[in-house]
């Protein structure tokens, strides 16, 4: 029973690593980047939609906004900690 309950630690913990690594990696791959959006990636796409429905501009807090501070900044502890724990209990059932 011990090592069922350690396997259940161990893939919790594999869940919520993978998690908290995989959504940065995730947002660069569309093109949500540290120096800016991506020429012709799907973040352009979504930038030059959000600006066509608001007049030119993208609207602050915005999706697309958010998304970009996201690539720019880094996701926050907080929402770091709650990737963490979604990909732990994930981790955990599997």
């Amino acid at each position: 029973m011990m090592e069922k309950h350690k396997a259940e630690a161990v893939t919790a913990a594999i869940g919520g690593v993978v998690a908290v690594a995989a959504v940065p990696v995730a947002l660069t791959a569309i093109g949500f980047t540290g120096t800016g959006i991506a020429g012709a990636s799907i973040a352009a796409k979504m930038m030059s939609a959000a600006a066509i429905a608001n007049g030119g501009g993208v609207a602050a807090g915005s999706m697309v906004a958010t998304l970009q501070s996201v690539g720019v900044l880094g996701l926050s502890t907080t929402t770091n900690a709650i990737l963490g724990g979604v990909g732990a209990a994930i981790g955990y059932l599997f």
